[in-house]
C-alpha cells in the first residue's frame, strides 16, 4: 500500500521552554499529520544526547532523553509549579535550540519534580521490567555527575572495571541520585507511551531511528564491555567510521567502539535481541542507521587522526537476522543502505526483504547514471527527498554544481510556477516507492539555515526548530491534496 509521512524530530517542535517536547505541541502535530493524510511520523533517536548534542552519540541505547519531557504536563500533575520553569531563560531564538542553556537548567527543574513524585505500582513495575538496562544507566549517570562529567573510562580503576565492591559502594553512596534517574526515565516513558497511543489512534505510525553503533562513553559499553572490542584499559581496539570518498578526502572517523561479533554470535545476540525488542515497543517501524555494517563494516585503529588507514571486516550477515527472527519474529525495519554499497550489501538486503532507502538529493550528479534516479526505483523502497544529514532542497539548489542543477530541473521538469521545493516533493510522492518521507524543512521551503546536521562537523547541529505558525492547516490541506493525488492516503 502506498503511504507517506514526515521526518520531523521532537526537539524541532515549537515549545515555550527552549526545545521541542512530548507536550501539547506534539499532539497538535499529530493532528496536523492526520489532517494532511499522512501515515507516518519519522523521528530521530529518542536517547539522551551526548557529544555534540547528537542523538547518534548517546549515553544509552535504551534510555529516553530527559530534555523531551514536557514541563507543562508535570505542572498538570502537580509535580511542578509554573514559576519554577516559566521564568528561566531557555534561549532567545525560537528557531534554534540553545543546548547550553537546556543542559544548565533542565535537570535542576526535573529534580524538583522528582522530589514530589511518589513511587506507585506503575513506577515499581517499570523499574522491574527495565532493570536490565535501567540500573546500569541510573548508576552510570550518577557516577558521571559525581565525577564532573568525565567519561567512564577515566573513572577510578575499581569503578571503571566494575569491581563488585566498588560498584556496591557507589550504589549505596549515590542512592538518591540513582533514584532520580530512574524516576526521570519513568516519567519520560509514560509521556512517550501516551503520545504514541494518541498518534496510533489517529492513524499515524511512528518510525523510530536505531543507530547501529553506541557511544564509547555510554552505559551500554560500561555495563557490557565483553560485547565490544576493548583492550585491557577499556579503550577500543578499533573504532567505526567510513572510508574516504567524494564527500570527504579523510573519510569519517565516528569513534564508536565496534562490536565483538564473534562474542555476540556465541552469546546468541542476546544484547541485540533486547535492544530490538525494546525499540519495537517504542516504535511501529525502525530505521536502522548504517545497515551495511551487518554485511561488512569499516574499522580504524584506535587513536588514528582520521579514517584513511582503515579496513573492511565481515559483519554477521543473514545469520544475525535469522537468529533475531527466530526469537522475536520478523522486525519491521527500514534499512539505511546509503554510502558505499557493494554486492554483499545488496544481497543481504534482498535476503532480509527489508526496504532500502532512495534519496532524491543523491540522484543528480550529472556525470553518472545514479541508482537514486526515480526511474531506477523498485516498489520495495522508502523514498526521501533528503535525510537529517542532507541539506534542505532549497539549500541544495543554492549550493549544488550548475550542471547538477540543470540536470535536476530537466529530469524533474521543474518550473517557476510551482517552485523547486514543491516540484521535488511531487516527484518523491509520484515515485513507485511504496513509502515516501518528506522533511518538515522542505515542506516549509527553508534554506541551509534549517539544516539539521552536517556530517563530520561537531558545531551548530541538531538545533533547528519550527515555530507555531509553521504548522498550519493551510499547509496540511495542501499536503492532503498531494497525498490523494499520488494515491498515498
Amino acid at each position: 500500500m502506498r503511504k507517506c509521512g514526515i521526518l520531523f524530530h521532537i526537539t524541532s517542535l515549537p515549545s515555550p521552554c527552549g526545545i521541542g517536547t512530548m507536550g501539547r505541541e506534539a499532539y497538535e502535530f499529530v493532528d496536523f499529520l492526520k489532517a494532511a493524510k499522512q501515515s507516518f511520523w519519522q523521528i530521530l533517536p529518542l536517547n539522551p544526547t551526548g557529544f555534540g548534542n547528537s542523538p547518534y552519540q548517546s549515553f544509552s541505547a535504551f534510555a529516553g532523553n530527559p530534555y523531551l519531557i514536557d514541563l507543562d504536563f508535570l505542572n498538570d500533575e502537580g509535580l511542578l509549579f509554573k514559576e519554577e520553569y516559566e521564568q528561566i531563560d531557555w534561549g532567545s531564538n525560537p528557531r534554534c535550540v540553545d543546548f547550553g542553556k537546556i543542559y544548565s537548567n533542565r535537570y535542576a527543574v526535573l529534580k524538583k519534580a522528582c522530589k514530589r513524585f511518589e513511587a506507585d505500582d506503575g513506577y515499581r513495575e517499570f523499574c522491574a521490567k527495565n532493570s536490565f538496562w535501567l540500573e546500569d544507566y541510573a548508576l552510570f549517570m550518577s557516577l558521571k555527575h559525581s565525577f564532573g562529567g568525565k567519561p567512564w573510562y577515566n573513572w577510578p580503576l575499581g569503578l571503571k572495571t566494575r569491581n563488585e565492591q566498588a560498584v556496591d559502594g557507589a550504589k549505596s553512596l549515590l542512592e538518591d541520585e540513582t533514584d532520580f534517574h530512574r524516576k526521570v526515565q519513568y516519567i519520560f516513558y509514560r509521556q512517550w507511551r501516551n503520545l504514541k497511543e494518541y498518534a496510533n489512534k489517529n492513524g499515524v505510525e511512528i518510525i523510530g531511528d536505531l543507530p547501529i553503533y553506541v557511544a564509547h562513553d555510554s552505559a551500554d559499553v560500561w555495563g557490557n564491555p565483553k560485547q565490544f572490542e576493548l583492550d585491557d584499559d577499556c579503550n577500543p581496539v578499533r573504532v567505526a567510521g567510513v572510508p574516504p570518498d567524494g564527500f570527504s578526502r579523510e573519510g569519517q572517523l565516528w569513534g564508536n567502539p565496534v562490536f565483538d561479533w564473534e562474542y555476540m554470535r556465541k552469546d546468541g545476540y542476546h544484547w541485540w535481541i533486547r535492544r530490538l525488542e525494546h525499540s519495537l515497543n517504542l516504535y511501529d517501524k525502525i530505521r536502522i542507521d548504517h545497515f551495511r555494517g551487518f554485511s561488512s563494516y569499516y574499522v580504524v585503529p584506535y587513536g588514528m587522526p582520521n579514517a584513511v588507514n582503515g579496513m573492511w571486516l565481515k559483519g554477521p550477515g543473514i545469520e544475525f537476522f535469522k537468529t533475531i527472527e527466530s526469537i522475536i519474529g520478523k522486525p519491521d525495519i527500514i534499512a539505511e543502505d546509503l554510502g558505499y554499497i557493494d554486492e554483499d550489501v545488496i544481497n543481504l538486503l534482498a535476503e532480509t526483504g527489508f526496504p532500502g532507502m532512495k534519496v532524491l538529493q543523491f540522484a543528480f550528479d550529472s556525470r553518472e547514471n545514479s541508482d537514486y534516479l526515480p526511474h531506477n526505483y523498485s516498489q520495495n523502497c522508502v523514498v526521501y527527498v533528503g535525510t537529517h544529514d542532507n541539506d534542505t532542497i532549497k539549500g541544495w539548489f543554492d549550493n549544488a554544481a550548475a550542471a547538477d542543477i540543470e540536470f535536476a530541473e530537466k529530469y524533474l521538469r521543474l518550473n517557476e510556477d510551482e517552485g523547486r521545493c514543491r516540484g521535488v516533493i511531487k516527484s518523491a510522492l509520484a515515485s513507485v516507492g511504496e513509502t515516501a518521507i518528506l522533511t518538515m524543512q522542505d515542506l516549509l521551503c527553508l534554506g541551509s539555515e534549517a539544516r539539521m546536521n552536517t556530517p563530520s562537523t561537531a558545531e551548530n547541529n541538531w538545533q533547528w526548530r519550527a515555530i507555531q505558525s509553521d504548522i498550519n492547516f493551510e499547509l496540511a490541506n495542501e499536503l492532503a491534496e498531494l497525498t490523494e493525488l499520488y494515491r498515498r492516503c
